[in-house]
Formats: C-alpha cells, sequence, structure tokens
C-alpha cells in the first residue's frame, strides 16, 4: 500500500520535525469526487464524526414525533461536548422528560473535557457523573430511539440491540454502502463503530446536505439535525474549540463535526459538498490544521471565516515559558 501525502508538519526553528500523513475527499451527492488526496477508498474508522448520522435514527425511529426533540437536544445528539452547564443541564432535561436519569446511560462518566468545568466539579466535592461524558447527548437521543421503539432501554449499545440496529440502518441508507461486521469496533462510549472508506463517509455527508436519495421523513431530518448543530454550535462541542468556532464563523454555510483519532468530516451545505478527512497517526492538532487547509481551499471563505480557518491551519508551538518556538501548518496539497 502506497504512503498517504504529508498534509501537515510541525517546525521547531527552521527544521521540520514531525510529518502528518493523511487522505481526504470532498464528494458530491452523486458521488463525484471534487477534490481528494491519499487513499480515500481504505475504510477507516469515522469515530464521532458521524453523530448525525447516527442521530437519524431519532426520525427513522419516530422518536422525534413522540417526543418532539428541540433544536438544541438535536444538537446534543450531534455532539462531542466538553462537560460545560449547557450541555450537562440540556442532556438532563432530554432524559427528564424521557422519564430516565443518567443512571440509564450506558456511555459510561469521565471528567468534562472543559478546564473550568473540571474546576468547579472540584471546587463542589463532586465527581462526573455520565452526563459529563462528551457523547451522553448521542446517548441521550438513542434512549429515546429505544423508547419510540418500544424496546428495553437496557443494553442499547449492543451491536445487536434494535436501536443499533437502527443507527446503523441510518449510517448506511446516507453513505450507500454496507457496513461489514468484519470492520467492526467498539466506540469509546461503548457503542459499534463501523469502518468505510473515506470517499462513502464525504459522500454521506454531501447527502444529508442536499437530502438527495432520501426518503423525505429522512432528508427533513437531516436537515434538522444540521440546522440545529449550526445554530448552536457551542452544543456541538465547546468553549475555544474549532468546530464551535468554524460553525460559529460560517453562519450555517458548514456543518462540522470532529472524531477521534484524527478523523474530521463535514458538508459545505451551499455548494452540497460532503467532506471527510483522516490523519494517518491520529494526532488531532495536525487533522484540525488539515481540516482548515481544506476549508480554505474550499469553502470560499470570506475575511472573517478565513481569519479563523487561518488561526486554526496555523498553530503555534509554545515553549514552558510560553515563547512560540514552532509551528504546526498544513501541507502538501492542503498548504
Amino acid at each position: 500500500m502506497d504512503a498517504n501525502p504529508v498534509l501537515a508538519q510541525t517546525t521547531r526553528g527552521n527544521w521540520v520535525e514531525n510529518l502528518h500523513r493523511g487522505a481526504f475527499a470532498v464528494v458530491d451527492a452523486e458521488g463525484r469526487v471534487i477534490a481528494s488526496a491519499g487513499d480515500i477508498e481504505r475504510p477507516v474508522f469515522p469515530r464521532s464524526a458521524i453523530k448525525s448520522m447516527q442521530a437519524l435514527a431519532i426520525f427513522g425511529s419516530q422518536a422525534i414525533g413522540k417526543f418532539n426533540h428541540t433544536p438544541e437536544e438535536l444538537a446534543l445528539a450531534c455532539a462531542s461536548h466538553h462537560g460545560e452547564e449547557p450541555h450537562v443541564s440540556g442532556v438532563a432535561h432530554l432524559l427528564e422528560r424521557l422519564g430516565l436519569s443518567a443512571r440509564d446511560l450506558e456511555c459510561g462518566a469521565h471528567q468534562p473535557t472543559n478546564r473550568a468545568a473540571r474546576e468547579a466539579l472540584r471546587q463542589a466535592g463532586a465527581q462526573p457523573s455520565a452526563l459529563h461524558n462528551n457523547c451522553s447527548g448521542k446517548h441521550g437521543g438513542m434512549l429515546s430511539v429505544a423508547l419510540a421503539m418500544g424496546v428495553p432501554t437496557a443494553g442499547y449499545v449492543e451491536r445487536d440491540h434494535a436501536v443499533q440496529q437502527a443507527v446503523r440502518t441510518a449510517v448506511e441508507t446516507v453513505i450507500g454502502e454496507p457496513l461489514s461486521q468484519d470492520r467492526c469496533g467498539t466506540d469509546g462510549c461503548s457503542i459499534p463503530t463501523f469502518a468505510a472508506p473515506l470517499r462513502a463517509f464525504a459522500r454521506g455527508f454531501a447527502v444529508m446536505a442536499t437530502g438527495k436519495g432520501l426518503a423525505p421523513e429522512m432528508a427533513a431530518g437531516a436537515q434538522r439535525l444540521f440546522d440545529a448543530a449550526t445554530a448552536h454550535p457551542l452544543l456541538v462541542a465547546g468553549t475555544g474549540h474549532a468546530d464551535t468556532r468554524i460553525m460559529s464563523a460560517f453562519g450555517g454555510r458548514v456543518m462540522q463535526k470532529i472524531g477521534a483519532e484524527g478523523v474530521q468530516c463535514g458538508a459545505i451545505r451551499d455548494k452540497g459538498w460532503g467532506y471527510a478527512l483522516k490523519c494517518d497517526d491520529g494526532n488531532m492538532p495536525a487533522s484540525q490544521a488539515m481540516l482548515a487547509g481544506l476549508l480554505l481551499a474550499h469553502a470560499d471563505p470570506d475575511s472573517e471565516q478565513r481569519a479563523v480557518l487561518e488561526s486554526i491551519a496555523r498553530q503555534p508551538i509554545k515553549s514552558v515559558r510560553g515563547a512560540t518556538v514552532g509551528w504546526l501548518a498544513p501541507a502538501g496539497p492542503l498548504a
């Protein structure tokens, strides 16, 4: 297998220190490749980058009609949130409406990603709960799917549970390819994750952005999820995060979502294009630099949007004393 191209690099002083290889695809809803680099057919785990695809099960199961999810709840279903107060209270309120509690979440507990939120917990002498898990909004949505389907909520994270079957069907519908048991793992929040080609995930985001080829209720659901996420970007990530900053700057034009291990996916909605990117070594800052390079090249940013993207693309490397001693930046096709 040929090596993927270098898409980002770090320099220290006047010398290149690290090279980060990867692949990306920009694809329309018909599957035409607009731009690409590297091996876009190699299956990768998308991780949390496709939470909006997974959240389509809320519409396929008719949970949306039964529970009337608010835009904020739909945004949280797409989120890898930082455990800040709006995130925790938003998921708690959804669970209360469902007649459930944090005890029903099967994602596990971890400290909030946000430093201020961690400090507030420490000051209160409290321990994090599953509500602070960055996937708790997605899991709240999945619990609503279980209730709407009339199936047990216990074990909803298991691969053979009706909820995960509905989630898998939703993803397969938009990416246009079957998800194989031969390329399946378990995500950090305990649900199944299936590997598929970058090209397929990029096309899936284009399909969601345009609704092309989807049943009317699923097309409307995809539109509502993208509208909710882009209208409430703080809920999708958190204070200062690249996803929140990008969606805030683009005002609904770009749907953007990070995934663990260097995955970035989203849609340039007004063009009807989806994109998917993977940094081979899983370096998250490098993947964000790559993402910014991709959007600078293909999203037609205005001056304000360009300034946000350039600040993400070119990231300073600091010494312990705070001096800038190097830079992380896009390279090769994304330079």
